[in-house]
């Protein structure tokens, strides 16, 4: 007797993932974000509200300067709230017969922000091109959370190439991560989860306990993709100077998964990240990142193009891989149905 072969769709599943992952990329690529209703500014506003009502005494925290306590499982709960029912509606509706596909993409689709990146990115290199200092320093404020209102032409093109590095990350590879792993529920949860991280993970007295779950979950969630991008950028770039400053300097920076992200994308650029920074009206030294000259308005650029081509790296292998897997099950599933001797 012969072993019944599987159905083709069996056989073609590890090609399911990668394929729609590219079909999602190239929605976002053609339409960028929707101009209105986009769902992350819903969730936004949703968390909002949510932080309101879990965590009420951010006012006396805010006034006093002292650290508020218990606020760790109310901050915990809150992101439950906010996160886990998005996740389970996106979890059905891309369980659902026929139209699952769909619901994948468009998952993806609104998760991924590489259009939207990109488009920050060049607008400030437009502003810095036409020697309009104000303009840049209004946009690029658009894209980091430090005081831009000094800066000069070569302090906005270094943020403007930090941002570009480590959201590349955020925004990019590590929605496409996840979906690959999990499909649209795996985007939807690694994005709403840091964009939490982004809203609530700050060390100020309102959120150092209430946003420490945010931010813990945040770096789980990103540690695996944070470090392939990592490596894509060093693999795409000066590769040597790019793994040695990982190596060397992202141990010093206070997010685990920002450091090397950007300690390598810098190193792949050439060029020197970190140093004096303000946030929240107060100057930090950060440690330095990368290696090479201070960042230049054509860095912008570069820095874009090296997350292009880490996108079509990432999609490659991914199509490759799910047609190695493809290859391979078709091939046992032959050897399966082989009549005996």
């Amino acid at each position: 007797m012969t072993a019944a072969l599987p159905s083709w769709t069996a056989l073609l599943s590890p090609l399911f993932l990668p394929l729609l992952a590219l079909a999602g990329w190239a929605l976002d690529r053609r339409l960028g974000e929707v101009a209105r209703w986009h769902p992350l500014i819903g969730f936004g506003t949703l968390a909002q509200r949510i932080e309101a009502l879990f965590n009420p005494l951010t006012a006396v925290a805010e006034t006093t300067g002292h650290e508020l306590r218990g606020g760790r499982p109310l901050g915990l709960l809150a992101w439950a709230v906010a996160v886990l029912p998005a996740v389970a509606l996106a979890a059905w509706l891309c369980a659902q017969p026929w139209l699952g596909a769909v619901f994948h993409v468009l998952c993806l689709y609104f998760a991924l922000g590489h259009r939207s990146l990109a488009e920050h990115g060049a607008r400030v290199a437009d502003d810095l091109a036409r020697g309009d200092l104000a303009a840049a320093r209004t946009h690029v404020g658009w894209m980091v959370s430090r005081d831009t209102t000094a800066l000069d032409d070569s302090g906005v093109a270094k943020a403007g190439v930090e941002s570009l590095l480590e959201n590349g990350n955020d925004a990019v590879f590590g929605t496409l991560f996840w979906f690959l792993v999990l499909g649209g529920p795996g985007a939807v949860l690694f994005r709403l989860a840091n964009t939490l991280d982004a809203m609530w993970g700050y060390r100020t007295p309102r959120f150092l306990r209430f946003g420490w779950a945010a931010a813990r979950i945040d770096d789980l969630l990103n540690w695996l993709p944070a470090r392939l991008t990592a490596l894509t950028y060093a693999l795409l770039g000066d590769r040597a100077t790019a793994l040695g400053c990982w190596k060397a300097q992202a141990p010093a920076w206070d997010s685990p998964n920002a450091g090397p992200v950007m300690a390598a994308g810098a190193g792949s650029l050439g060029v020197q990240l970190g140093g004096a920074a303000i946030y929240h009206g107060v100057e930090e030294i950060r440690p330095p990142l990368g290696a090479g000259r201070p960042p230049e308005r054509r860095d912008l650029g570069r820095a874009l193009a090296l997350i292009q081509r880490s996108v079509g790296l990432w999609l490659a292998a991914a199509l490759l891989l799910g047609a190695v897997a493809v290859l391979t099950r078709a091939t046992l599933a032959t050897l399966a149905g082989a009549p005996h001797a």
